[in-house]
């Protein structure tokens, strides 16, 4: 019922705007639109040297878009400037995420954000807390543009000197936007193998990557405090798994290819330590590379199948199931064999919800990946199986590594590989909203007791 004074007074009811479409369909409608786009203006003949066909435009806007990196043709030698650009703005666009970018557009313009809106961006993003959007938008735009404007200005250090001031202030640009979003990729065939010995390029590249890794919601706690009892639990988990993730991808990758003379067996000791560090990075979600990834060995090759589809951090450029999914599936299996009901680190308690969510999220992406790689075993199935499957996990992670068979994909495992490059951008569990139809319960049953293990 209304106070007395609403109704002596004829005050009406507050009306809540509802945003028109759910949050997974403008999610996943925003990334199509922006594909599709991508591909019209990639298939213009001022976009490239010499025509590209439309699967070629398609699969190379998806993987823009999407920030994986994998392609079909040789960005450098393919597109012109007006088509590298295209590719600059589609990998800062879906980098930072459709709807954040579009918001930013708009508040750039004076416009306004109303609830429904807000609450759009909010469930689009993940983002659970009840303050003003706006604020958040704010502070990635800033982010952004001092990250990538410092990242590209460190570049031209190098570049500018070697390249000249227009091929190396381009370069410097493309690449700044390229790491920071997590894209990997590259305005020359090889990627960045020329430059793999070189420790300014390696750090300015590697740092760009973590930063744009960590998530937008991290990097706005960092904004509001640098102390680690200021910092959300959220935070906490991500800063701890990202650096535990580096420092066990740099000894292993050390131990395994140290003496490979496909990868670092030749190198100085100062160019190993380089690419050593440079590959404990990038393999969970930015596709950059200084070594030959087809000469990696099996050990390696299957350890960074965990790290590409582990990724990176929620709300972040990168994509996979997260690491913070991970650490809650990990912290969920310690307070399992310990006896516990629920997970507890850093004095918080993670609730049962976020732990069957990311049950939820892991199962699904192991869903999603097995059922492309039998769809590739059917169409491709001449390639290998070792590199179909780092493959689909790269694309799945939109790490964008390739053991070199992506250009040898037939029609339909581009299809496929497209498909994977989509859900996983998205998300499985946007996937899954726009699949079913969740319901609360009205009845609730008995238990039953099911034996396992």
């Amino acid at each position: 019922m209304r106070p007395w004074f609403a109704r002596r007074f004829g005050v009406s009811r507050p009306h809540i705007h509802k945003p028109l479409v759910s949050p997974p369909v403008a999610l996943a409608g925003s990334f199509f639109f922006l594909i599709v786009l991508g591909a019209l203006l990639l298939k213009l003949p001022i976009a490239t040297h010499s025509p590209i066909s439309w699967l070629q435009a398609m699969f190379t806007a998806t993987s823009a878009v999407t920030v994986t990196g994998l392609s079909v043709v040789d960005v450098g030698s393919q597109f012109t400037l007006f088509g590298q650009w295209v590719l600059l703005l589609l990998i800062e666009a879906g980098g930072i995420g459709t709807m954040t970018f579009a918001a930013a557009t708009l508040l750039a313009i004076g416009h306004r954000l109303g609830i429904g809106e807000q609450q759009l961006i909010r469930d689009c993003m993940n983002y659970s807390r009840v303050s003003d959007i706006a604020w958040l938008i704010r502070r990635i735009l800033v982010v952004v543009v001092v990250v990538q404007a410092v990242g590209m200005a460190l570049l031209m250090c190098v570049w500018v000197p070697a390249l000249g001031w227009g091929q190396g202030t381009f370069h410097s640009l493309f690449y700044a936007v390229s790491a920071f979003n997590n894209a990997g990729f590259a305005l020359s065939a090889d990627s960045l193998t020329g430059w793999g010995g070189h420790w300014g390029i390696v750090l300015i590249i590697t740092t760009m990557v973590i930063v744009g890794g960590l998530g937008f919601t991290v990097l706005a706690d960092f904004g509001k405090g640098w102390r680690w009892r200021g910092l959300s639990l959220h935070s906490k988990l991500m800063l701890v798994g990202t650096g535990v993730l580096l420092a066990a991808t740099l000894l292993f990758f050390m131990l395994a290819e140290w003496n490979n003379p496909g990868t670092l067996g030749d190198m100085s000791v100062s160019d190993k330590l380089a690419a050593s560090w440079f590959h404990a990075v990038t393999p969970r979600t930015a596709g950059f590379n200084v070594v030959d990834m087809s000469a990696l060995s099996l050990p390696t090759s299957l350890f960074y199948l965990l790290l590409m589809f582990i990724g990176a951090g929620t709300n972040s450029t990168g994509s996979g199931i997260k690491v913070t999914t991970f650490m809650v599936l990990l912290l969920a299996t310690r307070a399992f064999l310990r006896g516990r009901p629920l997970p507890v680190i850093f004095g918080r308690q993670i609730s049962s919800t976020l732990v069957y969510k990311s049950l939820a999220i892991t199962f699904i992406a192991c869903g999603v990946v097995f059922v492309a790689l039998m769809a590739l075993s059917v169409t491709d199935a001449s390639l290998g199986f070792e590199d179909l499957t780092f493959e689909v996990v790269s694309a799945f992670g939109t790490v964008g590594l390739s053991r070199g068979i992506t250009g040898e994909l037939s029609s339909a495992g581009q299809w496929v590989i497209m498909l994977v490059m989509f859900v996983g951008r998205i998300g499985p569990l946007t996937l899954s909203f726009l699949l079913t139809r969740p319901r609360q319960p009205v009845v609730r049953y008995p238990e039953g007791e099911v034996y396992i293990g």
